[in-house]
């Protein structure tokens, strides 16, 4: 019986709690856009030159015009790029100004769809190729636009060695035609690193996972082997037994990258608070690297394996 009242006791603590709780409203935000920044650099397998893509921020509660998608990206800025004692600057290009077979290009490396892409897509680049990544360097990024000075560093970490790939059987899933990958990677004994990896499955395109940062917190200077879960698109129906795995025939591409703590923190941030959805969940504060603006300018040492799956 004592039970029983206890839990009658807990309802009624509930239900009171329920209606004495007060309804939250966010205020809403009438500060003007801010500078997005996003913009990379590349050493290792995959080395390109550095690239930035310019957008403004919008209000949380503003509406969408897809009309006038065109307009948040941020038009004839002047950015550099410098290291050591070399200094490039970047040239804006928009789909609109490219032939269809350098649209095709552009496609392919931004991850566009041109069928469905109905914006005048824009982007920063070094048009000469001239500073590509390289491993222990360290990036600056200058962008002068709209009466701002924006400003960012980004470096370039030694990669870390993937000393073993294997493929083997799901656990708690019985599966004749699904693998769960391992790798052992080999870490820089008495430094904090930080790691990102991407998967893609039949050269259907480079994904990142849901949770693709790391760091060796638990495993600085050994060889650590851990499970490697292939990347999905956010589109894919989600199914318990599958997910992450990989099938029996594919071609697999692994990249996997070092990167810089600001780097990390950033992806880290983003991710957790993605991934915290819901009426219950706890609002995040996205860590980003941009001095004068927001987003990310962040530095990849990578290394890319084809595997097939067996």
């Amino acid at each position: 019986m004592s039970k029983i009242i206890n839990y009658i006791l807990v309802l009624l603590l509930a239900a009171c709690l329920w209606t004495c709780e007060e309804e939250f409203i966010p205020e809403i935000d009438d500060s003007p856009p801010e500078i997005v920044v996003e913009g990379y650099i590349e050493a290792g397998d995959n080395s390109t030159t550095p690239f930035v893509i310019l957008t403004r921020s919008i209000p949380f509660f503003s509406q969408i015009d897809l009309n006038q998608v065109d307009d948040f990206f941020v038009r004839d800025a002047l950015i550099t790029v410098s290291s050591e004692n070399r200094i490039v600057e970047l040239q804006e290009f928009c789909l609109s100004e490219l032939d269809q077979a350098q649209q095709q290009i552009a496609a392919e490396l931004f991850g566009l769809d041109l069928d469905s892409a109905n914006l005048d897509f824009c982007v920063y680049v070094d048009p000469t190729s001239s500073m590509s990544g390289q491993e222990g360097k360290k990036y600056d990024l200058k962008i002068e636009v709209e009466g701002k000075v924006i400003t960012a560093s980004t470096t370039l970490p030694e990669l870390s060695e993937i000393s073993n790939y294997s493929f083997v059987d799901t656990p708690g899933v019985s599966s004749d035609t699904l693998r769960e990958l391992r790798i052992t990677l080999a870490d820089r004994q008495d430094e904090v690193n930080f790691y990102r990896y991407f998967t893609e499955v039949n050269e259907e395109g480079m994904l990142a996972a849901i949770n693709s940062v790391l760091n060796d917190l638990f495993f600085d200077g050994d060889e650590f082997e851990f499970p490697l879960p292939k990347a999905e698109a956010g589109d894919v129906e989600f199914d318990f037994e599958s997910y992450g795995y990989y099938r029996v025939g594919d071609t697999v591409d692994i990249k996997f990258c070092t990167i810089d703590e600001a780097h990390y923190d950033f992806w880290s941030t983003l991710e957790f608070n993605r991934a915290n959805q819901g009426p219950f969940s706890s609002y995040t504060k996205i860590s980003y690297n941009i001095e004068g603006g927001i987003g990310i300018w962040g530095g990849y040492s990578s290394s890319i394996k084809r595997l097939i799956v067996e």
